[in-house]
Parts: structure tokens; sequence; C-alpha cells
């Protein structure tokens, strides 16, 4: 069985930054959360939580266990829990966060369950280019980007260094980014 998800950063609406995934739902959650990284062009050295949308205290986040007895609250082990054991129905949506201090919320929405079969993730399309990791979450994103577009900020030179921009390079964040094939993630 494949899932078709749609994933959208909270926060960034003016145009939104999203990305359409086909998963196998024999995936665990953490695969999962290799697969939203890759989409977004991050590299996962974060912590990850995932919970209900509509109900986030029906049970205990999904992530990753802190073994060191540092965390208050008790994780499912996202290594151990597969897609299919909580996604089955169109419509069904899930808030993820990466990164905890910057913040990065994401709405996840089941949107088709289809009966084929991969072993490997597909991006599938995507909108807008994704915030650079550890940028600050969505108050440093926009100040990025206000940055970004005054040449004279006295930032602007830091900010484009960090980016890796030279010369005349520019960053848009109204392209898109995406290689539609990029995106493959094997079972593991």
């Amino acid at each position: 069985m494949l899932l078709q998800f749609k994933i959208q950063i909270k926060g960034i609406t003016k145009p939104p930054v999203w990305s359409r995934v086909l998963v196998p739902a024999n995936f665990s959650f953490h695969q999962f959360q290799l697969v939203i990284q890759a989409a977004f062009g991050w590299s996962n050295c974060h912590l990850y939580e995932f919970v209900p949308t509509k109900d986030p205290w029906s049970f205990p986040p999904i992530g990753i266990p802190d073994k060191t007895g540092m965390k208050e609250r008790k994780l499912i082990d996202g290594k151990k829990i597969k897609l299919s054991r909580i996604f089955h129905t169109k419509g069904q949506s899930f808030s993820s966060l990466y990164d905890i201090g910057d913040d990065w919320y994401h709405k996840i929405l089941l949107e088709e369950v289809n009966e084929g079969r991969s072993s490997t993730a597909q991006l599938l399309e995507g909108k807008r280019a994704c915030p650079s990791e550890d940028c600050g979450g969505v108050w440093g994103y926009n100040e990025m980007l206000e940055i970004l577009t005054n040449p004279k900020h006295k930032e602007n030179r830091n900010i484009r260094r960090w980016l890796g921009l030279k010369g005349k390079n520019t960053w848009d964040a109204h392209e898109t980014y995406f290689t539609l094939n990029a995106l493959l993630v094997q079972t593991i």
C-alpha cells in the first residue's frame, strides 16, 4: 500500500511551502521523517515529534525516545511504529515538529491511499524554496528574506555567504528547488 501525503510548513503562508510525497505504508515514522527531511532539503540533525492534529493528547508523541531521562514526556519510538498502524483513511492529519528551538511545525495530510507497491518514497511535487535549516524557524526565515531583498542591509553579505551564494547568484523564496526524481528513500 502507498500513502500520498501533502506536507506543509506551518506559519509560512504567502505563498506556502509544501511538498507532496508518496510513501510505502510499511515505512516507520522514522523513515517518514527521513522522507520529510529529503523533501525539504534538510539534514535530519535535530529531534522530531509527530502527534495527531485533532487530538494531540490522545496518545504519546512519536519520535526519538530520550535515553538520558532528561525528557519529561514519554515518546513512542518512531523506529518501531509503521505508518500503516496510524494512516489508513484519506483526510487524516498529523502535525510534526522538527528542530525543537527553531520549531518547524508541519501539517501532514493523508491525501490518497493507493494499492500500489514500492520499496522507496517519491517526491511528487512541491511549492516554494524550503527555508534553510537552522535559520531560526519561521521568524528567522522571514528576517532572512528581508535581509536578502535589501542588498544594502548590514547582514546581507553574511547571509549570502551562509547560503553559499556567490557573485550575482540569488536565492529566490518563490522558486521551487525540487528535482522530482531526487527523492528515493529506501526501506531500512
